[in-house]
């Protein structure tokens, strides 16, 4: 280390064989880093540093296998592809700490080798060090009195990418291939900007995603969470809405906000995180692209689109479902992470889900639900105002794809999620029928909404709630794992 560098001891890499404990030493490396910086940065706001640049790092994780023997086929995650070293750098190992103990039990579990815990050589910006720390904020360029990255780290976007879960990541000079999908400075890069986004801490967001394009489903959502808070046998401890209120009781007050965030989000939580967030991402496929990509880092076990969409067949009717089994994708937004040309399936275990879903709502099932359901083409378009084009030109293409409802968000959540190795699906609710005249009027919209809005909700949570209950070996399978792959989930 340069002798310009003032850093807080490094140590040595110390070997568990234990998860919890492995876990707990993360913990205590990060806070350590943290709290250097947290410091020496106030220090520097009330007199200028001269001692040189101050330096801390993130803590890292990583195992060594020699073996190539075979590990359980059936498992998508738990186990590194080859022989060598792995490794990744940790952030909020406290927020992370009960993903972080499962996922180093079934390495330590299939491998029979122990991981090792210190610090890596990436520096941690001073940006994330003080972001949970109200007392403290990094000024803008230039309003400090001295120039802030001549004396502390910012963010790196060399390390801040998705390289890895886009399969360019390229091994550095020690050959060490990634254990985990995100570099710490990705995550923190995330959880930064999804308390800006959404106005809620990180740590309220749950396993079970839904995502809406309306916000008549969030009145929906609350009404429904109450109700399972005022049901003690429910297993629902809280309710969290925009700015991080959060309420225990059926009567509990929430406070109207000002001002609602770009995309608010609230959060019906279980003691373990298996509860259900429901975001509110608005109208357009960057807005999906940019809730998605920050809520992959959290590792969530499914998400769901529960929006509204156009009919494109004269046999559908204002009301009607559509489950997405195929994805037709002009949202552009995805094309330079993920190639038009790569397929994004459907989820044979979200499929069901939606439909057992659907069915226990509607009370139809086998041939009568067709009546209610399409299961078909999903298109996403980048365009929200495409009919307004000549029918020569995305008409044509709807009919060659086979398509049977259209929106702007579905295929950039399916093929995020597909990215991501997060599993995904979509339900959609017809609003309207432009290609047949009946357009999203106001008084057929209000009618629309007051009658749909809360049952197409309440599939959404059943799904969601009955793929809780699936072993993660099942919903985390091997179809969304490529030839070589992080063990992290």
């Amino acid at each position: 280390m340069p002798s310009q560098f003032v850093t807080p001891d490094q140590g040595e890499f110390q070997s568990f064989d234990d998860a919890k404990e492995a876990v707990a030493r993360l913990i205590e490396l990060y806070d350590i880093s943290v709290e250097f910086l947290c410091k020496t940065f106030s220090e520097s706001m009330i007199e200028v540093p001269t001692g040189g640049r101050m330096r801390a790092f993130y803590p890292q994780v990583r195992i060594e296998t020699t073996s190539y023997a075979q590990i359980d086929s059936r498992l998508s995650f738990g186990h590194v592809s080859q022989p060598g070293r792995h490794s990744t750098t940790i952030t909020r190992p406290d927020l992370f700490a009960d993903y972080l103990t499962q996922q180093l039990e079934l390495l330590m579990e299939n491998h029979q080798v122990p991981v090792e815990v210190g610090y890596s050589d990436t520096p941690m910006p001073v940006h994330f060090a003080v972001a949970n720390d109200a007392r403290v904020s990094v000024p803008q360029e230039g309003a400090a009195e001295f120039t802030l990255r001549d004396v502390f780290d910012v963010p790196d976007l060399s390390t801040t990418n998705d390289d890895i879960v886009n399969g360019t990541y390229q091994a550095g000079e020690d050959g060490a291939e990634p254990l985990a999908p995100f570099t710490a400075q990705r995550v923190d890069y995330s959880l930064a900007r999804l308390a800006h986004y959404t106005a809620t801490a990180p740590e309220h967001f749950q396993n079970h995603i839904l995502f809406t394009n309306y916000q008549f489903y969030v009145n929906e959502f609350e009404a429904y969470a109450r109700k399972m808070l005022a049901d003690k046998d429910s297993g629902y401890t809280s309710f969290v809405g925009t700015g991080n209120a959060e309420i225990t009781s059926a009567d509990g007050l929430l406070p109207t906000p000002d001002k609602l965030p770009q995309m608010p989000s609230y959060h019906l939580k279980r003691a373990d995180g298996s509860g259900i967030t429901l975001v509110n991402i608005g109208v357009g496929p960057s807005n999906a692209k940019t809730a998605t990509d920050h809520i992959a880092v959290l590792r969530p076990h499914a998400w769901l689109m529960v929006g509204h969409c156009a009919g494109l067949r004269n046999s559908q009717q204002l009301g009607d479902f559509v489950l997405a089994h195929a994805y037709l994708r002009e949202d552009k937004v995805l094309d330079d992470d993920l190639p038009v040309w790569v397929p994004v399936p459907a989820l044979a275990e979200i499929q069901v889900a939606l439909e057992e879903a659907v069915a226990d709502v509607t009370m139809l099932k086998g041939y009568e639900l067709k009546r209610l359901m399409r299961t078909g083409t999903v298109a996403s378009l980048d365009n929200r105002n495409w009919e307004l084009r000549e029918n020569e030109g995305p008409v044509q293409r709807l009919s060659q794809s086979r398509a049977v409802a259209l929106d702007m968000e579905s295929a950039t959540i399916a093929a995020n999620g597909f990215r991501f190795r997060v599993p995904y699906g979509t339900l959609l609710c017809v609003s309207d029928k432009p290609l047949h005249g009946e357009l999203k009027l106001p008084g057929m919209a209000s009618d629309f909404y007051t009658t749909q809005v809360s049952r197409h909700l309440m599939i959404g949570i059943k799904a969601m709630e009955s793929l809780r209950d699936m072993p993660l070996e099942r919903l985390h399978s091997r179809k969304l794992r490529s030839f070589s792959e992080t063990a992290f989930l």
